[in-house]
């Protein structure tokens, strides 16, 4: 089952706890910080736009990548209503492609925990350094094993909203360091207020340890630059649930 089909339509829904302005403003400040060479930046796993939009607010001339249809329809109808010149591209983060190269590159809401594999992680960084801007920055948060382990372990999560409610059903394998979640998903139809339809999806992420990141990138040929608990300027703990790296193009 492919992930982010039926979840996308309620995707905004469940992300309401997410504090997109405030993680706008910090990846605002990011950019600004290390003086990146132009104002293009790519958002890597984009989903329904909601950063993309953020920062298009504030001035970056944005490209959104994602590999899921139904999400970048969203993205393209929040466009439609911003008017906001947005260039969402239908790509696979270990393939995607440029027509040129960007200033920056954003990556949120650990879209990097969705690719499980440690070759692919680095073609994905290896991309970005390609398609980066002489000391152009990438900017990019991940879930930690922590998260993974304590917070989320084998648990049942369950949340319901007025047209929609889903139950998450997490398994955590700490010989693998994979994360699988099934969602089950009630949602309202839009001809019957009564009747809610049932989706099912599978959802399957890895942790990685803040040090094999580290390697990851500097194999890439990037430079590692920083670390910090989430949109902090702290350094990372051992309880820390997400983190954010900062990582810079050498300067060709």
């Amino acid at each position: 089952m492919q992930a982010y089909t039926s979840f996308a339509e309620v995707y905004d829904i469940f992300m309401d706890n997410i504090p997109y302005e405030e993680w706008a403003d910090y990846l605002d400040e990011m950019l600004k910080e290390y003086h990146i060479p132009n104002n293009m930046v790519l958002e890597l796993g984009c989903g329904t736009g909601n950063m993309t939009e953020l920062l298009a607010s504030k001035g970056y001339d944005m490209i959104g990548v994602d590999n899921s249809e139904v999400m970048l329809e969203i993205a393209m109808e929040k466009r439609q209503k911003s008017g906001h010149d947005i260039l969402y591209l239908l790509q696979d983060m270990q393939a995607f492609e440029l027509y040129g190269t960007v200033g920056g590159i954003v990556s949120v809401c650990d879209s990097i925990n969705y690719v499980t594999d440690e070759k692919e992680l680095k073609e994905v960084f290896s991309l970005v350094n390609n398609y980066l801007d002489p000391r152009g920055i990438f900017v990019f948060d991940f879930n930690t094993e922590y998260k993974y382990r304590e917070l989320l372990g084998d648990r049942v999560i369950a949340e319901e909203r007025e047209e929609c409610s889903f139950i998450w059903d997490n398994y955590y394998n700490p010989e693998d360091k994979m994360n699988e979640y099934q969602l089950t998903l009630f949602v309202q139809s839009n001809e019957d207020k009564d009747l809610y339809r049932r989706y099912q999806e599978v959802h399957y992420q890895r942790a990685y340890t803040l040090e094999k990141i580290k390697t990851l990138i500097e194999k890439a040929g990037l430079r590692y630059v920083a670390a910090y608990d989430a949109y902090t300027k702290k350094a990372p703990m051992y309880t820390s649930g997400r983190i954010c790296v900062i990582a810079q193009e050498y300067g060709k």
